[in-house]
């Protein structure tokens, strides 16, 4: 009989039976049968220790939701440089920020964006403006068309201060939709509060079942957040895990703001509600004048899957009409924040980085109780 645990390797084990099996005679299959054993062994040492890491992640995430999560993240990563790290960071509970911060270069392709749609227009906010030029495209956009990659933009909406295009995603059946629009009765640093606070959203957008920030991150100002909203009926809620980022330029006199869906382990999909996986955000703000004066330009730039069984056209139709409502709702409360001293925090003041300096990137929490355990003292409010 073996011992429950052998002191030395597989090769000891394999000496000690061949000598075994030599001074027994011609014991033929003797050394199989060791090798059988042994590996008989090693392999429910395994098993057990898969078992009791199946039981641990059991208790904290339902069958489906460790399915989908587990082979999401291996089909993301598998590829990368470190995608094994990537993949333990993410089984023990930690969202990898190396992977999913928002860079600077996600920020600056969004202004650049805004810079071309200028060049076409040196103006959007005269009322003597009837026509818009068509919307612009990158050098990017102007090779991938060459090659037949990418689908020209659709004017949808033609409005004095509102303009909306779309064009279909490639290799889909949804479209990327854009928003050219001009505001001139409420400043930039108001709407863009507004777009940010998240306990005054949930009061001004009814849609709004939760909204919070579970995690910033200490190097770029990103925060991820969890946002469950109602669909209209009969479909069900939808809830979205995203990291959003902003930057406030004074010197070039420009705001931005870029959203886009992300998996974090703290936030498994719940069978209440429809995970939406596929989003993207950008929205960019310059000021007629200056921050603190009414009249802005905006740019906004959005996509999702909402994982509906409606066909294409209903789909389209449904963001068509749903953005310009969103943007509306959102200058309203804009409007009554200014007109009734709502007070909302002032995002241009409290810098991002200086938001996730004093922040722990490893620790969720609301983001009331982030901003009010800042060192340097409560966060400036200011009325919008």
């Amino acid at each position: 009989m073996f011992p429950r645990r052998p002191p030395v390797g597989l090769a000891a084990w394999l000496l000690v039976g061949a000598a075994a099996t030599g001074r027994a005679g011609a014991r033929g299959g003797g050394l199989l049968a060791l090798l059988a054993n042994q590996c008989r062994f090693v392999t429910g040492l395994r098993v057990r220790r898969a078992q009791q890491i199946a039981q641990l992640y059991g208790r904290l995430y339902s069958e489906s939701s460790r399915r989908i999560l587990l082979g999401r993240l291996w089909r993301r990563l598998r590829g990368r440089p470190g995608h094994a790290s990537a993949l333990m960071a993410a089984l023990a509970g930690v969202f990898a920020w190396d992977e999913e911060r928002i860079q600077e270069e996600e920020l600056q392709r969004s202004i650049d964006e805004m810079k071309r749609l200028e060049e076409m227009s040196s103006t959007f906010r005269s009322s003597g403006v009837d026509h818009h030029p068509p919307e612009p495209k990158s050098q990017t956009e102007r090779d991938e068309d060459s090659g037949g990659k990418e689908q020209p933009w659709e004017m949808v909406m033609d409005k004095k201060h509102f303009k909306l295009w779309r064009r279909p995603i490639t290799g889909t059946s949804l479209y990327q939709y854009r928003v050219f629009g001009t505001y001139t009765d409420v400043t930039p640093r108001q709407f863009f509060n507004v777009q940010l606070d998240t306990e005054y959203r949930k009061k001004w957008d009814a849609l709004v079942i939760k909204l919070e920030v579970i995690e910033r991150d200490v190097v770029s100002g990103s925060e991820v957040l969890h946002w469950v909203t109602h669909f209209p009926y009969p479909m069900y809620s939808r809830d979205y895990v995203y990291v959003r980022r902003y930057s406030v330029d004074e010197e070039n006199n420009v705001m931005v703001l870029v959203s886009r869906a992300v998996e974090h382990p703290s936030v498994p999909e719940s069978p209440e509600f429809v995970r939406v996986r596929s989003y993207e955000s950008q929205m960019v703000i310059r000021p007629h004048k200056s921050f603190d004066e009414n009249g802005f330009d905006y740019l906004l730039t959005y996509s999702d899957n909402p994982q509906t069984v409606f066909p294409r056209y209903c789909v389209s139709w449904m963001v068509s009409s749903g953005m310009p409502d969103f943007l509306e709702k959102l200058h309203m409360a804009t409007l009554k924040a200014k007109n009734m001293e709502i007070k909302v925090k002032d995002y241009i003041s409290s810098k991002p980085l200086e938001v996730g300096s004093e922040a722990k990137a490893t620790t969720p929490s609301s983001e009331r109780k982030s901003e009010g355990s800042r060192g340097c003292g409560p966060a400036r409010i200011e009325y919008a």
